[in-house]
């Protein structure tokens, strides 16, 4: 009989024998369905968050910040500044000849969370009456737009969706004021500003009686004008601001706590992969040795240690598979889609994001599962290689 017959036949029998040995296969199963449960909901933190960042900003548009602010919150543009920002070149305009710009007001208001009640700083972003053709991506999916000088408030859908009290038509009190929620917009994609509140920019600095804005937005009249903005704004005297690609500003802010994300995923995961590596190796250590006499019964009838090696690691190999299968859909039922949120940094409000369980997260933990299997089923497979026939058979006597 050549080899692969060999292990066909061998194969074959493990696999019928599997439901005699359920308890150690469970646990195999399971240690290996955790794991990959766990890695695959930990990074799908991180996709979605990732996904959410990619989709903040656009590579036609600008953001000015004041001189040496390194975050939006940080920033503080004087009001008088505006005109001289408004006039650098390199700033597209609109069909009658006005400069695609907006400056913007950022606070912050606190919103009971669902389901906790517990209170937390959601973005409050006012903002002018040019983002149709400013941020042509986003859009009204319900309601109406805010009217300028009223307490009236847009809500960003990822926002309503995490926090109950931010549905149409409910109220907000903050700064001595009733705030009334009268639309909920939403971008083509992901987007930061989709966990934001939107309301009218004077409307909001009257109420927190300021005179400057945190930044200023422009869309530029073609992908190289930024370096002709950056020249102008640095060459006028009168401005200490600067200006940056809006999507490479977002995307070097948020970088450092994607890559946190990705290493606890891993961390995490690879501390549950270790323990389900030693279940892995204990029960199918304990399953070899209950089937010494099998083994050796069928190494004296001229079975190769090869192909007992071979039948231990399919086995292994299928019970990580199937652990994994069962992770996998377990982190996507649990998780796939549900709003989360994160503070990237200190100062600004925690971002509202929608995890993603992705083909390729649920591809990882399969890779994963496998090298659980075959390290864990490796040692077990060279016991059952090595083990003495005529001891084995001799144990009946």
């Amino acid at each position: 009989m050549n080899m692969w017959r060999q292990i066909h036949a061998v194969v074959g029998m493990n696999l019928r024998n599997l439901p005699r040995r359920t308890g150690s296969s469970l646990v195999i199963l399971l240690g290996i369905a955790g794991a990959v449960a766990v890695l695959v909901s930990v990074l799908a933190m991180a996709v979605g968050f990732a996904n959410t960042i990619k989709g903040a900003g656009s590579s036609d548009r600008a953001l000015i910040l004041s001189g040496g602010a390194i975050q939006e919150a940080m920033s503080s543009i004087p009001r008088d500044s505006l005109p001289n920002i408004t006039s650098a070149p390199g700033i597209a305009r609109d069909a009658a000849g006005h400069p695609i710009v907006d400056a913007e007001v950022l606070a912050q208001v606190q919103i009971a969370q669902r389901g906790t009640g517990l209170p937390i700083n959601v973005a409050l972003r006012g903002v002018g009456g040019e983002q149709s053709q400013l941020r042509p991506e986003i859009h009204l999916i319900a309601g109406r737009m805010f009217r300028p000088g009223l307490h009236e408030l847009v809500v960003g859908r990822s926002a309503e969706a995490r926090y109950p009290s931010l549905g149409i038509g409910k109220h907000l009190t903050f700064q001595n004021g009733d705030w009334v929620v009268v639309g909920i917009f939403a971008s083509n994609g992901p987007d930061l500003l989709d966990s934001e509140i939107f309301t009218d920019a004077q409307t909001l600095l009257s109420s927190y009686q300021r005179n400057w804005f945190q930044s200023v937005t422009v869309r530029l009249a073609e992908p190289t004008a930024l370096a002709q903005l950056q020249h102008a704004l640095a060459e006028d005297p009168t401005l200490h601001v600067n200006a940056y690609l809006e999507s490479t500003f977002r995307a070097a802010q948020s970088r450092r706590f994607y890559t946190i994300l990705k290493v606890i995923g891993y961390f995490v995961g690879g501390m549950m992969a270790t323990g389900a590596l030693f279940g892995a190796v204990d029960s199918l250590y304990a399953a070899v040795s209950t089937r010494s006499l099998e083994i050796a019964t069928l190494r004296a009838i001229g079975f190769g240690s090869g192909s007992v090696v071979v039948s231990v690691l399919v086995e292994a190999l299928l019970l990580s598979i199937a652990g994994a299968v069962l992770g996998g859909l377990c982190a996507w039922a649990l998780f796939n889609g549900h709003v989360s949120s994160m503070t990237i940094n200190g100062l600004e409000p925690p971002v509202a994001y929608s995890m993603a369980v992705t083909p390729g997260l649920l591809a990882l933990g399969i890779v994963w599962a496998c090298v659980i299997g075959m390290i864990g089923g490796l040692y077990p497979a060279m016991r059952a290689a090595r083990l003495p026939v005529a001891r084995a058979l001799n144990a009946l006597v």
